[in-house]
């Protein structure tokens, strides 16, 4: 199935500095086909090449899903050799595997903030593509889950090492091992996502916590990003190394004499990112 009416299974909009992707196969739950995990690669390059783009915000298509995972009758047996391939996108796909992994930032860093705003089902490969990102609004009725286990698979694209960073290690391995999902108020306690709105204001509101990243200094936002994921897991003094090199690249910005000048006058900071 496709997104409708040979639409592409992902959809790109510029909205000034904020780039809004939406997964865009709502009859098929936002599954992860070839097409959209190549779209996702580039749409993802291109992003963090862009100067002009400040965040990313993240959805899926419809009221039903974000993302039910990879599609089990498309991706899935591709990457397993039971399907063989039958268009451009399922070749790209086995000609360079690296796609897999940059549609779910895996082994790729981008240091541009990203929201999600997780409009109702969140499983598989797409909880595995929610891990990838900074901020989560999620629907109140949304849930979340790992089933791979179940279908006598594993979590692949992230969720093996990503999962038990942001959740405590029991509740971790209960989502991995049992292939339970869990609802919108489990998650918000486990600090999973940060808020939960009525799906009619999950995008809104993603958009609205995406305008508010976008007026700050982009310079200082990368490099708040870039430093918080390199020092994640490594010795604190290596950690205040990195904290070290981000406040020298910060502080000798025009930017940094900007925003203080700009609180004195009152007035809103015209920061330039440099």
């Amino acid at each position: 199935m496709s997104g409708g009416g040979g639409e592409p299974h992902l959809l790109e909009e510029r909205c000034g500095d904020i780039l809004l992707l939406t997964l865009n196969r709502p009859r098929a739950r936002n599954a992860i086909s070839p097409e959209m995990a190549c779209r996702l690669s580039d749409a993802y390059g291109r992003f963090a090449e862009d100067e002009a783009l400040r965040v990313l915000v993240l959805t899926g298509a419809g009221d039903k899903a974000f993302c039910s995972g990879g599609d089990l009758a498309l991706t899935m047996p591709l990457l397993s050799g039971a399907r063989q391939p039958a268009d451009a996108w399922d070749r790209r796909v086995l000609d360079d595997p690296a796609v897999m992994d940059r549609s779910a930032l895996r082994h790729t860093a981008i240091d541009k903030p990203i929201v999600a705003a997780i409009n109702g089902t969140c499983l598989a490969g797409g909880l595995e593509t929610m891990l990838s990102t900074d901020i989560r609004v999620a629907s109140e009725t949304a849930r979340f889950g790992l089933p791979e286990a179940k279908r006598g698979l594993i979590p692949f694209a992230g969720s093996l090492a990503r999962l038990p960073r942001q959740l405590p290690h029991a509740i971790a391995m209960e989502m991995l091992l049992t292939g339970e999902t869990i609802d919108a108020p489990r998650a918000l306690a486990f600090g999973l996502v940060n808020q939960l709105a009525p799906q009619e204001e999950v995008l809104g509101r993603a958009i609205a916590l995406a305008e508010t990243i976008a007026a700050n200094g982009p310079l200082a936002i990368r490099e708040i990003k870039r430093t918080v994921r390199l020092a994640t897991g490594v010795p604190l003094e290596q950690g205040f190394a990195l904290e070290d090199e981000a406040r020298r690249i910060v502080m000798a910005s025009k930017d940094a004499r900007e925003g203080p000048r700009a609180f004195m006058e009152k007035r809103p900071a015209r920061f330039e990112g440099r």
